[in-house]
């Protein structure tokens, strides 16, 4: 009973694919009804439909927004609220990174967009979502972050800035909603072998390089990360908030 999430109601965002596909695949699997969010609506009702064929029952719904539109992120709570009455976990795991590159070239135009959407966006579903939590005395938000918000890089430096302000907004917001009872954390994952990351594991000279740098030897896969988002929103995780919970392999204990 403890990766139970029977009844429950989730909130996953960018789960058209990768990480996020995931964490809303697994937690319908652990008995939570689950909300499939990006911004197209045809591979957010895929994933959906998939899920309640799997399910044999409705298990998910598909309520597509786009991050950076508030008016957007607005009526996807809205809507998961008129159609289950309440949101138990919001898993804010939609990112963007339009730059490659030094952090002297980075337009305004780029770094804004990538606050926008990593921090901002982040911040705004909080607020609608968490009031209902609040009320209940009882919620679980989980923003996914990344290994890159614990150390530099000379090409995704304002991405890794972004994460890093994830793991503040979320130690700031345990702080905040505790005494609720609501909890706060971000998980961290290194290389996954999603679409978000192919420039980085299909090339073999770089994916060797993660290989052989990852005491365990290999990339890491979708559904890793969404063991950790099922352990954060179940009974399991009741008495952790305010963290980052590091999956990457070992890679960031390396030293390299």
């Amino acid at each position: 009973m403890l990766f139970d999430l029977t009844g429950k109601v989730a909130i996953v965002t960018g789960s058209s694919r990768g990480i996020g596909r995931a964490i809303a695949e697994r937690m319908a699997e652990h008995g939570a009804r689950v909300v499939v969010s990006s911004r197209k609506a045809g591979p957010c009702q895929e994933v959906a439909d998939g899920i309640n064929e799997r399910a044999g029952a409705e298990r998910a719904i598909a309520v597509p927004a786009n991050i950076s539109a508030k008016p957007e992120l607005a009526a996807l709570v809205e809507t998961t609220l008129a159609r289950w009455g309440r949101i138990d976990t919001l898993v804010c795991n939609a990112a963007s990174n339009p730059y490659y590159g030094p952090m002297a070239g980075i337009s305004d135009d780029q770094f804004r967009k990538i606050l926008d959407n990593n921090v901002l966006a982040n911040h705004w579903l909080v607020q609608l979502a968490a009031p209902g939590m609040i009320e209940r005395r009882d919620g679980a938000i989980v923003i996914v972050s990344s290994i890159g918000g614990l150390k530099g890089s000379p090409v995704i430096g304002a991405y890794n800035v972004s994460k890093a302000a994830d793991m503040q907004l979320a130690r700031n917001l345990a702080v905040e909603f505790g005494p609720h009872n609501v909890r706060v954390n971000c998980i961290a994952p290194g290389l996954i072998r999603t679409d978000f990351a192919r420039a980085l594991w299909e090339d073999p000279t770089v994916l060797r390089y993660y290989n052989d740098v990852t005491p365990l030897r290999r990339i890491g896969q979708p559904d890793e990360i969404a063991g950790a988002a099922v352990f954060l929103a179940s009974p399991a995780g009741a008495y952790v908030t305010g963290q980052t919970i590091v999956v990457d392999g070992g890679a960031t204990i390396a030293g390299s």
